[in-house]
């Protein structure tokens, strides 16, 4: 985190042990907290914090964690947070569904608070550097490669003109790729900087969420390149 700047996380579990403790290890770590019990407090918390990172249970008594996370990434004012799941599920589906939805990282229960504290002050700390970082030459900000325009402010994404909607993980990785054509990432990579997650998911999701952009970028869908037996690049303007 930058020098300087207060840290604010907002914890949402209904389990009010589980919500104390977390409170109790990231007040020690410098953290100012909010807390939710529901789905709904959660929210409400996020939007009066605008926090650098929420905790977020799976299980609410209200709504799931999946809807909360797709909620939190659809708002612009709040959109950026740094996301970590923490639940009960630990399956390899569950926590790729999780991603899907938008989360950065996921933790098991029982966790070690310790690690928590750790991967919540990562995520903070990338977040920092993420809006401290310049996104492109263009004086405007955009993104421009090919027929594809982005904007990394507002998040919109024009092809040939025209505003495309993109899922968040989808919009994600076609930054991460057009920031810096040519240039190639592998899957590992990949999912390190969008998933902001290493090695214990299975690397093919990257390659399921490169079809699913690819669709979604319709005709514009060749700027993104297979270099095969390494990853994935944005072609280069020529």
């Amino acid at each position: 985190m930058l020098a300087g700047m207060e840290r604010r996380v907002v914890i949402i579990e209904d389990e009010r042990d589980v919500a104390r403790l977390l409170e109790f290890n990231l007040k020690s770590a410098s953290f100012e907290v909010a807390t939710g019990g529901t789905g709904a407090e959660g929210i409400a918390a996020v939007h009066r914090t605008k926090p650098d990172v929420v905790v977020l249970d799976l299980m609410l008594p209200d709504t799931s964690g999946y809807e909360v996370c797709k909620q939190i990434r659809a708002d612009p004012a709040v959109n950026d947070v740094g996301i970590l799941m923490l639940t009960a599920k630990g399956e390899a589906e569950d926590r790729i569904l999780g991603l899907e939805v938008g989360a950065d990282d996921y933790v098991v229960k029982p966790f070690v608070v310790r690690e928590v504290v750790l991967r919540v002050t990562a995520l903070a700390n990338r977040l920092a550097e993420r809006r401290a970082r310049p996104t492109a030459s263009d004086p405007s900000g955009v993104i421009r490669v090919g027929p594809i325009e982005l904007d990394p402010v507002t998040h919109d994404v024009r092809i040939s003109g025209a505003p495309t909607q993109l899922r968040p993980l989808e919009y994600k990785l076609l930054q991460l790729l057009v920031s810096d054509p040519g240039r190639v990432f592998s899957r590992e990579e990949l999912l390190e900087q969008v998933w902001e997650m290493r090695g214990d998911i299975n690397t093919r999701t990257v390659d399921v969420h490169v079809r699913r952009l690819r669709v979604s970028l319709g005709p514009a869908a060749d700027v993104i390149e297979t270099v095969h037996g390494f990853g994935y690049r944005a072609k280069r303007d020529s």
